[in-house]
């Protein structure tokens, strides 16, 4: 990382905006009526693949953007486990988990501008929500907490050897794409059972955005269950990294 702090912050305040906009965008863009993506609310005309790709390249291209200034973590749980392992300082943890929020933030409330005649025109309480936040679709906490926690172990795992391992040292530019490439292939594999969020800012901060503001034909927010994305991301980020340390090193 070369930035200063302030362009650090700032860096993960776009990163993750970037990162929340194209991919919430992207559910929204499957999950809304009439939009361009998607005829009826759901997931017809090959939405799941949409959404894949709209997550892939917002965490890409944010890498691409901002990796040198920020490390481009644009997740708290990153940041948190890298803290815990020791390669990243505590006494900036919390601004930068104050500036992901923002962002995130940020990024769902241009969604919602953005959409707003679609979501005027979907019915269905579960589809809008889908658009903001996550949700256990077995109906059990249990199962969304093991799937968000394994999930982001297996990410934080992937990412730590793909701009650590020996192929990419020297181009970090493929390893952002490979990171991009992995972030897809876990919404498509391991996205069915929550989402995923496997972030708790891409979660909860939404989430928010949904539970304050006036968005049309909204139903609950779910708080019962928010605390899962939260939790059990920085759970798995924290395994995940240790995982990678204890195997290959730091």
């Amino acid at each position: 990382m070369t930035g200063s702090w302030e362009a650090r912050y700032a860096a993960e305040f776009f990163g993750t905006l970037i990162l929340v906009l194209l991919g919430n965008g992207a559910v929204a863009n499957a999950f809304l009526k009439n939009t361009t993506g998607n005829d009826d609310p759901g997931l017809a005309n090959g939405g799941w693949l949409l959404v894949a790709s709209g997550y892939g390249l917002g965490v890409m291209l944010p890498a691409m953007m901002f990796g040198l200034i920020s490390g481009n973590h644009l997740n708290p749980a990153i940041t948190i486990g890298q803290a815990v392992i020791g390669i990243f300082p505590w006494a900036h943890v919390a601004p930068y988990l104050i500036w992901q929020f923002l962002g995130a933030i940020a990024g769902q409330c241009l969604i919602l501008a953005l959409y707003w005649p679609h979501y005027r025109q979907t019915t269905d309480n579960e589809a809008v929500l889908g658009t903001f936040a996550t949700s256990d679709h077995a109906n059990s906490q249990l199962n969304g907490f093991v799937t968000e926690m394994v999930g982001t172990a297996v990410l934080i795992f992937g990412a730590m050897g793909l701009y650590r391992g020996m192929f990419f040292h020297q181009n970090i530019d493929i390893a952002n794409i490979g990171v991009g490439l992995l972030i897809a292939a876990m919404v498509i594999s391991l996205g069915g059972p929550t989402g995923p969020a496997l972030n708790p800012a891409r979660d909860l901060g939404p989430r928010l955005v949904h539970a304050l503001l006036p968005v049309p034909n909204k139903g609950s927010s779910h708080w019962e269950y928010s605390w899962v994305p939260v939790v059990a991301p920085i759970v798995g980020a924290v395994i995940g990294i240790w995982i990678y340390k204890i195997f290959f090193g730091l």
